[in-house]
């Protein structure tokens, strides 16, 4: 970059007030090289690297004039030895050549932002489906759904506390207003796991999810007639379908039972409470922390039942039996790895939902229980009869519908909040 500075001001002026006229070349062209300390009066060109220049003589002020390094003036003259010309700037997205040149990343269905999100969805079916699976192998030589209920928190709280240890994520302070708040949410989130650990233990795993479709009926209840929301017609008329396709996987069910049956029921109503109370309990903590603290108070809750009901069975028999049939290696990795799955199947379908619309998630919900049914009959070979297998179809279906117009009303109800 030159230093340069015209003494013809007239010209320069007529230049910059009278259109773009044809400039006649300067007479002399001045320089004033401040270099070391050193000063003098020369026309040689000099890298700005070098030396710094400042202005002597009239000069016209102008957006191009920049005190001790100036820039080249906009107007080029004829004895400029070098013409420059400045290249727009475009961004990532409007640059064709940057694109092609710099490999950046591609936009469209496999952008990274796509990939990632599809990694989680992937994850979460993925371990939902084992933790299914490896849960139903465990009862069927092991039936005790209290003791393995508090397996699957305890596994998970060991897991939490070694991630607070090494600061992933680091933990967050919880006081007794926040105790009092998440403790409801827990008590609901323990009995709700219980009664649908002992669901599972007692039919089938498709059976039992089957029954679990009904949560959002639950949900909707509560709504209306606990906190006293007014639910839409349209949201009533789907459930229809949901209450029919139960009924009818209920009548025909080959391994129905009134405890597998009813211990769904009762998980259903928990879990819905627990929505109810985890609204009244909004705190700052991010999820990861939240979810952690109402693991550790669930796992308080559910180690007396466990110990009342179950001990003095497991004591006598239960663990010689299963440690028979399997032997001590299996079993103890089977409750490890079960536990693993259901923690973490939990908090990446939490991250999920923090990367996706309400919509999405509540999509990928459906299709995620389409999955552990399907999986499951194919695993354990279970036999469905035609109206079970018709009921199931109708009742996923309606919830699909559910959750479609449950998430596209409060995507408009938000809209209208930023509006």
């Amino acid at each position: 970059m030159e230093s340069r500075v015209l003494t013809s001001g007239a010209t320069v002026n007529k230049a910059i007030c009278g259109g773009l006229p044809l400039l006649r070349k300067p007479a002399a062209v001045n320089y004033f090289i401040t270099a070391g300390g050193a000063s003098s009066n020369n026309r040689r060109t000099l890298s700005p690297a070098a030396a710094t220049a400042k202005p002597v003589g009239p000069l016209i002020a102008g957006p191009n004039l920049i005190w001790g390094r100036q820039l080249r003036p906009a107007i080029l003259l004829e004895s400029s030895p070098k013409r420059e010309s400045i290249k727009p700037c475009y961004t990532a997205a409007s640059s064709p050549a940057e694109g092609r040149d710099s490999g950046d990343a591609k936009v469209g269905f496999f952008n990274k932002a796509t990939l990632t999100t599809g990694f989680f969805f992937f994850m979460w079916y993925f371990l939902n489906v084992i933790f299914n699976i490896l849960n139903k192998k465990i009862y069927n030589y092991f039936p005790y759904p209290y003791f393995v209920s508090v397996i699957h928190l305890a596994v998970g709280v060991v897991y939490c506390l070694l991630s607070w240890i090494v600061g992933l994520p680091k933990r967050a302070p919880i006081d007794s207003t926040q105790l009092k708040l998440l403790t409801p949410v827990a008590f609901c989130h323990a009995l709700g796991h219980v009664t649908s650990n002992v669901s599972f233990a007692a039919v089938a795993v498709s059976f039992t999810h089957t029954i679990k479709a009904l949560e959002p009926f639950f949900n909707a209840a509560a709504s209306q007639f606990i906190l006293g929301q007014q639910i839409p017609l349209a949201l009533w008329l789907s459930l229809a379908p949901v209450v029919i396709g139960v009924s009818m996987a209920s009548l025909t069910e080959l391994s129905f039972n009134w405890l597998g049956f009813t211990s769904a029921m009762i998980s259903n109503i928990s879990f819905t409470y627990r929505s109810i109370y985890s609204k009244k309990a909004m705190t700052d903590m991010d999820s990861t922390n939240v979810y952690a603290y109402i693991s550790i108070i669930a796992l308080i809750f559910c180690l007396p039942p466990a110990i009342l009901l179950e001990g003095p069975q497991l004591l006598q028999h239960g663990f010689n039996d299963a440690i028979a049939k399997v032997g001590l290696t299996k079993f103890v990795t089977d409750l490890f790895w079960v536990g693993m799955f259901y923690h973490l199947y939990n908090q990446v379908a939490t991250n999920t939902l923090e990367r996706v619309a309400p919509l999405t998630h509540a999509v990928g919900n459906v299709l995620k229980r389409v999955f552990v049914i399907g999986f499951s009959i194919v695993v354990f070979g279970n036999k469905i009869s035609t109206q079970t297998g018709i009921g199931t179809c109708i009742a996923i279906a309606g919830v699909a519908i559910y959750s479609f117009i449950k998430a596209k009303m409060e995507e408009e109800k938000r809209q209208k909040k930023a509006a």
